[in-house]
């Protein structure tokens, strides 16, 4: 593993970090810090995820379920917005940097030397640049022209109710908060050497500021912004630069916890470069790639891949395989084209014109089949989804993964078709007390499975029962995920005999973590 330490910097002792995931993409993400990053002090909250690690950013870059990437400064217990008077309440938002000032330095300290590393490694003739200049996002919500006004107008004359922040608190960061690039380098260029993090007077920032719960409904993101700004030009002599700022600092208040944080990189890790025309989100196409538990050697077929972007995404991590796409539709193999040429992709996935109820395959050839069933007003499968499924079922071999991602109306349809499946809540993603004990004490956190899974217990269920849909398929496990405005399912299954006959037992599942 690539560590900080080896590379001469101070500041690899103890680096934490947190990330944002999409909903129900949580139990991935914590799979993936503890095997990619040897992560320490696991930890999670609904859409985001803590962890200690001595990982350098281009180690991190490779986090495939992640949304963003951020170095945590502070979290902590929430603001009673609803039983504090206004001013009160804006008052012990400036105490998150007037507490501890030292944190913030530290936190500085070493973001500094995370990038100076990372743009060493990435381009060694550059290092004298300044990489720290960032432009401004479209929809970012920053700190306005108001933060020269005094302080003090923001205390208790402030009365107005304002209106709350739009947007769900589990949606992804980047949506939130007007992060979507589009392909542009994750640092712009090398560290500036003039710029000293022991003399800070002369730093440059803007505050990216997001309100949830009743937080919202008594501060706008602005106001919020404005007095986090205020604070931090006060105890720092930093200036406020809404154009190209060296520092993005991230504010996160919700009724769950209060959350300080520097994104690392501009452009999202969910914004894969080598994705030409975007369909299914990478994230969710990277977890159902995983779920397959893909091997050297295997055929992995997606007998309804579109765009391609899930065999994209496996064949980005899992290279030695043959991948196979089909579809019906000519301009969605056309997208799927330019995504694999896009990808670098095109020599190792075949694309074929090929109805998924006539799969030109013999019956058990196929190793892994992994789809994205299409739902919504434009596909209307209605009774087709029992035959698609019965095709599907014939090519897989005996032993073989099928990945499905449903929709709530396919789930339903799948398990009305035989006497059971696999128990699913949709409690799955709600933060417990168990959650917030391990959130706000970090240091009595375990690496075991069970200290970070309880409420993922109820979202992702082993097999209860001993039926399945199919007489061959055997439910395995069930990840109920957050695709925005609705909400579907991935869903493994594992063919247990031959298709067509009685099931008599139920598959040994696997850990949902």
């Amino acid at each position: 593993m690539a560590a900080l330490a080896e590379s001469g910097s101070e500041a690899a002792p103890g680096a934490r970090f947190f990330c944002t995931a999409g909903r129900g993409l949580e139990p991935f993400l914590i799979r993936e810090v503890r095997a990619r990053l040897e992560a320490t002090q696991v930890e999670y909250i609904s859409g985001k995820v803590f962890f200690t690690t001595y990982s350098d950013l281009t180690t991190m870059k490779k986090l495939k379920s992640a949304e963003r990437l951020f170095l945590l400064i502070k979290k902590q217990l929430p603001f009673s917005a609803s039983s504090l008077r206004k001013g009160k309440v804006l008052n012990e938002m400036q105490r998150l940097i007037s507490d501890n000032p030292g944190s913030w330095l530290n936190a500085i300290s070493l973001w500094k030397n995370l990038l100076e590393h990372d743009a060493e490694k990435e381009n060694p003739s550059q290092r004298d640049a300044n990489p720290l200049k960032r432009k401004v996002g479209r929809n970012e919500i920053t700190i306005a022209k108001k933060l020269k006004v005094d302080e003090m107008q923001m205390g208790e004359e402030n009365h107005g109710e304002s209106q709350p922040e739009k947007g769900r608190e589990d949606s992804p960061e980047p949506e939130s908060n007007g992060w979507k690039g589009k392909q542009e380098p994750e640092i712009q260029s090398t560290m500036d050497k003039a710029f000293d993090t022991q003399n800070q007077e002369d730093l440059t920032f803007r505050v990216s500021c997001r309100c949830s719960g009743s937080v919202a409904k008594a501060f706008t993101a602005q106001e919020v912004g404005r007095v986090i700004g205020i604070a931090l030009m006060k105890q720092f002599g930093w200036k406020a630069d809404l154009r190209n700022p060296n520092l993005e600092i991230f504010v996160h208040l919700s009724d769950i916890y209060s959350l300080v944080g520097i994104p690392m990189f501009r452009v999202p890790l969910a914004s894969r470069t080598y994705i030409q025309t975007a369909g299914l989100r990478s994230t969710i196409a990277w977890a159902m790639a995983s779920t397959a538990e893909i091997k050297a050697g295997a055929f992995v077929l997606d007998p309804m891949c579109g765009l391609g972007t899930i065999l994209v995404e496996a064949a980005k991590e899992w290279p030695d395989v043959y991948y196979v796409g089909a579809d019906v539709s000519d301009s969605q193999l056309l997208g799927a084209c330019d995504n694999l040429n896009a990808a670098g992709l095109k020599d190792r996935i075949e694309l074929l014109k090929v109805s998924v109820t006539e799969l030109p395959w013999p019956s058990e050839s196929v190793d892994i089949i992994i789809s994205d069933i299409p739902f919504g007003k434009k596909f209307k499968l209605g009774k087709d989804i029992k035959s698609i499924l019965q095709e599907m079922e014939r090519v897989l071999h005996v032993g073989g993964t099928m990945v499905l991602l449903l929709s709530e109306a396919h789930h339903r349809c799948l398990r009305s078709l035989g006497d059971g499946s696999i128990p699913l809540s949709s409690e799955g993603s709600h933060t417990t007390d168990l959650e917030m004990k391990t959130f706000l004490n970090p240091d009595k956190a375990t690496d075991s499975p069970e200290a970070v899974s309880s409420t993922h217990e109820a979202g992702t269920q082993p097999c209860a029962d001993k039926m399945s849909p199919f007489g061959s398929l055997v439910p395995v496990e069930c990840f109920r995920v957050s695709l925005g405005k609705t909400d579907a399912f991935i869903c493994k299954y594992k063919k247990a005999q031959a298709s067509g006959l009685p099931l008599t037992g139920c598959g040994e599942p696997s850990n949902s973590l």
